[in-house]
């Protein structure tokens, strides 16, 4: 009787140190796969989301080439990658120009804020308190600038870390761009690994858990995405058309403020008021009525494609756009939002579901 119980508290002894010792194997696997993914995490998971949200448009694409769904993804992927390229291009090209005229200004010492235009003076009396602190920051930003010239050169090299944290993030949405646009060749098989992982986190709640992911993520992408990105690009083309000094570095903190909820309006207001004092008024005008419709233009995008519902509060969108921002630089901006909006769903559809 006791050698039996002996036996069987041996056997159990080795069954769990052999259970450990296989976890213990695992872990260091997956720890090891992970060390070698980590570099593409951010790629990889901005691909899925980009496959995801373009579903319905590769499928659209895939009727027109009449079911020929190579000839379909290259050109959906082509037209995706011309709308991120060119763009950029434009927006680095305008901040190169900005920052050479920078230099130009700073070393011909003339002003960094071009002072208030003659045509100031005949604005209304109203306006007098913003032209003249538009005069004192032109005036004091120059003989600051001149004061603390070493300080700006070491804050400007940070600047440039900026700028290059910006390619870097382009560069790693064209990447997630043709990554996906293969995930898009393979949509079906993709769609059943997808299901049985969901299938082994969450059992029988799997296809709604799916659901609601994929639903999140293309409402995030269409109401918040894309409504920031139309409104960027609007804002961007009257910027680059009228001239406005330094358009890509504006058209990008336009598209920040966009994703996180709070609006072009503190960008674009600024400087339209800008262009009515050193512009022609028909091309002042011109820009002031564009941003106008910009600016309204929230109000009709949202409901078309986001619908009535909201797919998370705004609080949750802008700390995940910062958050992402703040821990994945550019693109953790887009990817944040979504990946932080995606788990409150799921946080409150778990909530509600019966156990």
């Amino acid at each position: 009787m006791e050698s039996s119980k002996m036996n069987s508290s041996a056997f159990s002894f080795e069954k769990i140190v052999d259970t450990i010792i296989r976890l213990g194997v695992l872990a260091v696997l997956l720890m090891w796969c992970f060390d070698i993914l980590k570099p593409f995490v951010l790629i990889l998971v901005w691909a899925v989301v980009i496959a995801i949200a373009i579903y319905p448009v590769h499928v659209f694409f895939e009727k027109i080439f009449r079911g020929r769904k190579i000839l379909a993804v290259i050109v959906l992927t082509l037209v995706m990658l011309s709308f991120i390229i060119i763009p950029s291009g434009l927006i680095i090209y305008s901040l190169y120009e900005g920052v050479n005229h920078f230099r130009d200004a700073f070393n011909n010492g003339e002003h960094l804020i071009p002072p208030p235009g003659g045509t100031t003076a005949n604005w209304p009396v109203i306006t007098k308190p913003i032209v003249e602190i538009w005069q004192l920051a032109s005036d004091n930003l120059q003989d600051a600038v001149v004061k603390y010239s070493e300080q700006i050169k070491e804050y400007g090299a940070i600047l440039l870390i900026a700028l290059a944290g910006f390619s870097k993030g382009i560069l790693s949405f064209i990447v997630s761009i043709i990554i996906a646009g293969v995930l898009l060749v393979y949509a079906d098989s993709s769609e059943a690994v997808t299901k049985k992982i969901f299938g082994k986190l969450v059992g029988k709640n799997s296809e709604n858990f799916a659901e609601i992911t994929v639903l999140t993520i293309r409402n995030v992408v269409k109401g918040i995405l894309g409504v920031a990105f139309i409104q960027a690009a609007m804002i961007g083309v009257g910027f680059f058309i009228a001239g406005v000094p330094f358009a890509g570095l504006w058209t990008i903190l336009c598209l920040i403020l966009a994703i996180v909820q709070i609006g072009v309006g503190p960008i674009a207001i600024p400087v339209v008021i800008y262009m009515f004092s050193v512009s022609d008024t028909t091309t002042a005008v011109i820009l002031a009525i564009w941003i106008g419709i910009t600016l309204v233009s929230d109000n009709v995008l949202k409901p078309i494609l986001l619908g009535r519902n909201a797919p998370a509060p705004m609080l949750v969108i802008f700390l995940g756009a910062i958050g992402g921002f703040l821990y994945n630089g550019f693109i953790g901006l887009f990817l944040g939002a979504i990946i932080l909006t995606i788990g409150y769903k799921l946080f409150m559809t778990w909530l509600e579901t019966d156990n």
